[in-house]
């Protein structure tokens, strides 16, 4: 974020959600960051591939599970999806930007279900108990 901090700063009409927010800092639903920071994971693990780290970069570029979204964004970020690239391309154009938050909002709010679902097998609730029986 460094090298383009102040265009950053100076951006307009560009959204900066909440599920965007956990992707660009890797602290959100990611094995990762539950088993490092949240200590809610015993592993670093993709609960999806089976992958050994489940990261915002693995999210983005490598889990098979998102492959067709993954399709999507590329169509039209073309083939760098790595954080830095994803950053820059937020300062492009609308149609970039509003592909990454389409993205990373989509995604991310399917991790988090997967993670009450678990959590509530963790503390031995019935899945459908987690999110109030619906």
């Amino acid at each position: 974020m460094r090298p383009v901090l102040e265009r950053w700063m100076r951006r307009k009409r560009k959204p900066l959600t909440f599920h965007l927010t956990q992707v660009l800092t890797g602290h959100g639903c990611f094995g990762d960051y539950m088993c490092r920071m949240a200590q809610r994971e015993p592993k670093t693990e993709c609960h999806d591939c089976g992958a050994a780290v489940d990261s915002a970069q693995h999210t983005l570029v490598v889990c098979p599970r998102w492959a067709a979204l993954r399709q999507s964004l590329t169509s039209v970020l073309g083939g760098n999806l790595s954080l830095p690239s994803i950053i820059i391309a937020m300062l492009g154009d609308d149609e970039s930007c509003k592909a990454i938050v389409s993205f990373c909002e989509t995604v991310m709010s399917q991790k988090e279900a997967d993670e009450r679902v678990r959590g509530g097998r963790r503390r031995g609730l019935h899945p459908r108990a987690t999110n109030g029986g619906a």
